[in-house]
């Protein structure tokens, strides 16, 4: 007779321990969700809100029991925190929370003219300051949507990807290839972009080295949409298809400053074979090996994004063992001081000195004697086949 209550005792104290561990779980995959959500800027903000709350009134206690080592403008910390954790809407919570303890300790400390640690014309001028920037900064992230947490990492990607687009694939033995791509100004983003790929079964290189109008960040933003957009076309095209489908896209964006430079090499990895397609891009050099001179190779063509139906025609070429190709934008060769025939002849002068190192590591180099200290952005790649 006592069995029966006993179990249903046991029975209750399970289901109620089993509750309790499902309710714990839930809260816990709930409070993870939302740090992560207000990590990536995608969730409520009201937990950094909170904080922030609680430490107005303690930041306002220590400034009433030793205003010399806490100032009443220490109230200007949270409001700066909360322009960079918080939204516009939230800000005015926190902006009333803090006008209300600078109004507890004027009115504690007495009048500023007692002594220093007093609540100053230029303590609430500072105090409003910093809430006037913060809630610029706030309401600029709200139009962006970009919030503070996220931007930073979203820009790193955003360089990555274009890293990673202007990687060169790898070559099969006997070649020899490397890029150096240098910002306008010491900028993490640069106008100048390669997409490369190897295509007929990985025979076939196809390189296209671009330059965006404008330097730096002003082209970044077009040169990562425009990487992406060549990169698809490459190699789902005829390679005399690439330049007039890419011209034809940029045209289609009616920029202002929508114009670009590109060079598209085409190269037998097998014969050394090559043809070059220009788009007002600056010449290619070949060295050949055997006399040691330097070659202009020069192809015909429009500027990208400046009329429809425009026409590239092509200059053909081969890379016999030891012959070097150079290819690079108008930054490395061209600067207010002297054109761009002046600029080639430095650049091969340069290059000259790594003829029997093989170029190994030639490009950066190159870049640092050529054009350190030019404002524009610069980018060289190098081809070679071993002897």
């Amino acid at each position: 007779m006592d069995k029966v209550p006993t179990m249903a005792r046991r029975s209750g104290a399970e289901t109620f321990t089993a509750r309790w561990r499902r309710s714990a779980h839930r809260a816990r995959i709930a409070l993870r969700r939302s740090g992560v959500d207000y990590f990536r800027g995608d969730g409520a903000d009201w937990i950094a809100l909170a904080g922030l709350l609680v430490i107005i009134p303690v930041i306002t206690c220590t400034t009433l029991l030793n205003p010399v080592w806490c100032s009443p403008t220490a109230l200007a910390l949270p409001i700066v925190a909360g322009g960079l954790l918080l939204r516009p809407a939230s800000l005015l919570s926190l902006y009333a929370t803090a006008a209300a303890a600078l109004i507890v300790e004027s009115i504690a400390l007495g009048p500023y003219a007692d002594g220093p640690a007093r609540v100053t014309p230029g303590t609430v001028l500072v105090v409003a300051a910093c809430g006037f920037f913060g809630l610029v900064l706030a309401q600029f992230r709200a139009r962006v949507g970009v919030p503070w947490r996220r931007g930073g990492t979203m820009l790193f990607d955003l360089r990555e990807r274009i890293r990673v687009q202007s990687a060169l694939p790898r070559l099969p033995e006997g070649w020899h290839r490397e890029m150096a791509l240098r910002p306008a100004g010491g900028q993490s983003f640069s106008g100048d972009f390669v997409v490369a790929a190897r295509t007929h079964g990985g025979r076939t290189l196809e390189v296209v080295l671009t330059d965006v109008s404008g330097k730096g960040m002003d082209a970044g933003s077009r040169a990562l949409l425009l990487s992406g957009a060549f990169g698809g076309l490459l190699g789902s095209l005829p390679p005399h298809g690439f330049l007039p489908a890419a011209n034809g896209y940029l045209l289609r964006q009616d920029w202002d400053e929508g114009f670009a430079t590109s060079i598209h090499l085409v190269l037998d990895l097998e014969s050394g074979d090559y043809e070059l397609l220009s788009a007002g891009h600056p010449p290619a050099l070949q060295l050949h090996a055997g006399s040691g001179l330097w070659e202009e190779k020069a192809a015909e063509g429009p500027l990208l994004g400046v009329y429809d139906g425009a026409q590239f025609d092509a200059v053909k070429g081969s890379l016999a063992p030891g012959d070097v190709l150079m290819l690079f934008t108008d930054g490395l060769v061209e600067a207010s001081d002297r054109d761009i025939a002046e600029g080639i002849d430095r650049l091969t002068g340069e290059a000259d000195r790594y003829v029997a190192t093989g170029f190994e590591g030639a490009a950066w180099h190159l870049i640092e004697a050529c054009a350190k200290d030019v404002n524009d952005d610069r980018a060289l790649l190098l081809l070679s086949r071993r002897g």
